[in-house]
């Protein structure tokens, strides 16, 4: 099994051995010289990555200003595809009037088809990016996101409409699956946690003032409007960020300069000792897109994070189904007032975000002084198993407080502890995932997969649910399944978690976290 130093394989001059670090299938079919590099070719790669660590073009070099214009530009990215996925939830009774749609349903199907393919596109896109770069993935990713809200605007039939949002989501999960993988490029682990947490706020607070938004257009001048509005956002962002993001990606950036060295000696070097892309670029980019499924089905920690996240964020995206009919049943709300129900999730959010991250960088701190110095992804677990216990509280005070009917205040305050509560423990399961593991933007993907597979899914039957048990008993069902997942499975890994990654190629070496690059 090839090392790496500083979390770049050895190999790194070549995309393919990228691609195939941790396959001991692929590794053993490399060549001599490449599957068991000789002494000297160990003290030249040491040498380069010695250089590396103090190149200028080494991301996590650039000044701060270049890094935080980075991660705020990425952010912006990855803040439209949650807002378009929610902005037309307080319209849904005039896309009903447009299209002629009866069945609650397939209503419900024109707003959740988009986490469909939310699920589905980080499988394919985020391997893209370790394999091609970040930068560009994510420029087009945005390009295509443009056209498609554009297409939803102007389709003629529901059928058309259906699909143009499941290509939507497709192309505006890319920032959702490359985004993660960014912080990760530019941040050292213990400098992290802010730049996540600007980051984690864009799938967050992008539903929840959505709706805000989308409730006053839809009532004003149509459903269509918010749609014009998704595309208006995505070309501004476009404008801004393809000539000010540059590529993040070390192993990328290593690759383009091993092709056009300054130096003469290293290029005849490189031109004749780089390996080259193989033959079968089918089963290269096969092995590449099935490397998030991969780590998903081959690792149990990854399985186990992705189950928590799938149980907070379906609940999460079960809200948005239901709080139209609520606040326009029970408290009497007009479509446009009806949005700024969801203004309790969003200060819940920004709450989180300020809290949170401190509370996080605090605990983590604490731990890797009293072990030396030392960082391990296990000492982010605490701030989990924090934020934890406020999603069921939430989840039971807004559940019972709207079953009974009291003033509008109280369920908008539960939201706001539950906004609290899923903000804080998605924060730490990023860093977890970007600390722990090689290609970390493939183990994000794996973990969004199910999140957003069970996001598209739940609100399909949450009517009929909230109906059948009342709000009081449906919210207490989904808290005790947030009780039973999110409290004894942290603890678990907070235990053992090191232990298991000792025997997985999927995880960083314990030497090697800190300088995880990909």
């Amino acid at each position: 099994m090839p090392r790496e130093v500083r979390g770049v394989p050895q190999q790194t001059v070549s995309a393919t051995t990228l691609a195939h670090v941790d396959d001991p299938v692929y590794v053993s079919e490399l060549p001599d010289s490449l599957a068991r590099p000789d002494a000297h070719d160990k003290t030249d790669k040491q040498d380069d990555d010695t250089q590396w660590e103090f190149d200028p073009s080494n991301p996590r070099n650039w000044s701060a200003l270049k890094k935080w214009t980075a991660t705020t530009l990425v952010s912006f990215y990855t803040f439209l595809a949650p807002l378009g996925s929610s902005m037309m939830a307080p319209g849904l009774p005039d896309i009903a009037l447009r299209y002629h749609i009866t069945n609650p349903t397939v209503l419900a199907l024109t707003l959740c088809v988009f986490l469909l393919s939310l699920a589905v596109g980080p499988l394919f896109i985020a391997p893209l990016s370790e394999m091609y770069g970040r930068v560009w993935v994510l420029h087009v990713g945005n390009l295509v996101f443009l056209i498609f809200n554009l297409a939803c605007a102007l389709a003629p039939t529901a059928g058309t409409f259906v699909g143009f949002r499941f290509l939507a989501g497709f192309a505006g999960s890319t920032p959702l699956a490359i985004g993660g993988g960014v912080i990760s490029d530019l941040f050292a682990e213990r400098d992290r946690a802010s730049a996540m947490a600007l980051y984690t706020m864009g799938p967050l607070i992008g539903p929840a003032i959505g709706p805000v938004i989308g409730g006053f257009i839809s009532q004003s001048v149509g459903t269509q409007y918010v749609f014009y509005l998704i595309t208006g956002l995505c070309g501004l962002a476009a404008v801004l960020a393809i000539p000010l993001l540059r590529e993040t990606y070390a192993p990328f950036i290593r690759l383009r300069k091993s092709k056009h060295p300054t130096d003469p000696e290293k290029k005849a070097a490189a031109h004749t000792s780089a390996p080259q892309v193989p033959a079968n670029k089918w089963n290269y980019l096969w092995v590449n897109i099935s490397r998030p499924m991969l780590i998903l089905t081959r690792s149990f920690i990854c399985f186990v994070l992705s189950l928590y996240m799938i149980a907070a964020s379906a609940i999460y995206y079960l809200m948005f189904a239901t709080f139209p009919n609520l606040f326009s049943e029970v408290y009497h709300w007009s479509v446009g007032i009806g949005g700024l129900a969801y203004v309790g999730l969003g200060i819940g959010f920004l709450l989180s975000a300020l809290l949170g991250a401190k509370i996080s960088d605090k605990l983590y701190s604490r731990l890797v002084a009293k072990n030396d110095g030392r960082g391990k992804p296990e000492m982010r677990v605490p701030a989990l198993i924090f934020g934890s216990f406020f999603v069921p509280v939430g989840l039971l005070w807004y559940g019972w407080s709207a079953q009974a009917g009291i003033h509008w205040i109280m369920p908008i305050i539960g939201t706001s502890i539950y906004g609290f509560g899923l903000m804080t423990t998605f924060l730490p399961i990023q860093l977890y995932l970007v600390d722990a593991f090689v290609y970390s933007a493939s183990a994000i993907a794996a973990a969004s997969f199910f999140r957003s597979f069970l996001g598209f899914v739940f609100p399909l039957f949450g009517e009929q649910m909230f109906n059948a048990l009342g709000y009081g008993w449906g919210n207490t069902l989904l808290g005790g399944l947030a009780i039973v997942i999110g409290i004894p499975f942290p603890i678990w890994i907070y235990y053992a978690g090191e232990r298991i990654r000792s025997r997985s190629a999927l995880f960083q070496r314990p030497a090697e976290s800190a300088g995880c690059l990909a």
